[in-house]
């Protein structure tokens, strides 16, 4: 009896301390993709360019690994945080090459992968990070969804060569897909879906593999 005992009482106790935590989300119902990504942990904040504009982007990690960001989003040349991803490729959502990224992101598991929500960064606020990255003379500043729904419009993913402007070693190389709203991103997005019952903002779901030996 004593063991079952014990176990009920340490059950009492886990789900005693599960309230503290539940309220909060009751009381502030969240009701936008932004609210949510605020519950999630950010990963990145700064600018995706494509061309002569540049999105600021906020993006909050959903799963994987945090170190496979801090390791292939750094800037070689400073050593520092990147600041700004220019997209400079494309790849179209055809089912074959959803399947490769799927497979890479399978080899890469549990480590050499990780899944970003991106969002538009609030305005006139870089987070906790500090100031907003300094624009390149040139580059024209626009919101995120004019970057979604030319990626929406060419159906294709947005694709970064990673790291930017370092030596390319087999532990430090890997891509960077930013897919807009699309049957793939949403696989990872069930529990927003859930959250908030429908995904009206228009958001980027970012996924980064390593390169894998």
């Amino acid at each position: 009896m004593l063991p079952r005992d014990s176990e009920r009482n340490h059950r009492t106790g886990d789900s005693e301390s599960k309230p503290h935590e539940e309220p909060k989300s009751e009381t502030k119902k969240l009701k936008s993709l932004s609210e949510y990504a605020q519950t999630l942990q950010l990963a990145w904040n700064g600018l995706l360019v494509l061309k002569n504009s540049c999105f600021p982007t906020s993006m909050h990690i959903l799963e994987g690994d945090l170190g496979v960001i801090s390791g292939l989003l750094k800037d070689h040349s400073s050593g520092g945080k990147l600041t700004q991803l220019k997209i400079a490729q494309r790849l179209r959502l055809d089912q074959p090459k959803l399947d490769e990224v799927t497979r890479r992101i399978k080899q890469g598991s549990p480590n050499g992968y990780a899944v970003l929500l991106a969002t538009q960064t609030a305005q006139g606020g870089a987070g906790a990070e500090g100031t907003f990255p300094a624009m390149e003379p040139g580059l024209q500043r626009r919101l995120l969804r004019n970057l979604v729904s030319y990626l929406k419009q060419k159906q294709a993913a947005g694709v970064i060569s990673l790291p930017v402007g370092g030596a390319k070693g087999r532990d430090n190389s890997g891509m960077l897909y930013a897919f807009p709203p699309c049957e793939f991103s949403q696989q990872y997005l069930q529990s927003a879906l859930r959250t908030l019952g429908k995904l009206e903002e228009e958001h980027m779901v970012i996924v980064i593999v390593k390169d894998t030996a």
